[in-house]
């Protein structure tokens, strides 16, 4: 529930009234000719306001607002889950992807070493890592 307060009512309304108080004095000293065609741009403005509708905000139970068009339809329904549908689409599509990739990889690993002339053995020994980083397997 919003309530407001009278004071600040009050003083919003007063200022309102002062603004509105110059602008009318200011609007006297200005040639005809200039308050014409600013009465005529005001008229103008309200013609299109009046043409462009805008679409009420409603505040569901769950206090997110929507702009809502009535009702909610299914369209509105399924526009809503759509994008949620994909994205859970799109991480599982990544995951599937980099799983087989990493398989890739450790399979070509797996049969490099399976048919090289050493023994797995060797990788891991300190010494036979050094020599290789040193050039020394060419």
């Amino acid at each position: 529930m919003t309530t407001t307060d009278p004071l600040r009512a009050r003083q919003a309304d007063q200022f309102g009234r002062r603004v509105a108080m110059r602008l009318d004095a200011a609007t006297r000293e200005m040639p005809y000719e200039v308050n014409e065609r600013l009465r005529a741009a005001r008229v103008r403005a309200l013609q299109v306001r009046r043409q462009h509708e805008v679409a009420p905000v409603i505040v569901g139970r769950g206090g997110a607002a929507t702009l809502g068009f009535g009702q909610r339809s299914w369209f509105n329904r399924l526009a809503s889950v759509l994008p949620l549908v994909l994205l859970a689409a799109g991480l599982v599509l990544i995951h599937i992807a980099q799983s087989d990739r990493r398989a890739t990889e450790l399979a070509e690993v797996d049969a490099a070493l399976l048919t090289d002339d050493l023994p797995p053995a060797a990788y891991a020994d300190p010494g036979f890592v050094q020599y290789l980083k040193s050039g020394g397997g060419d």
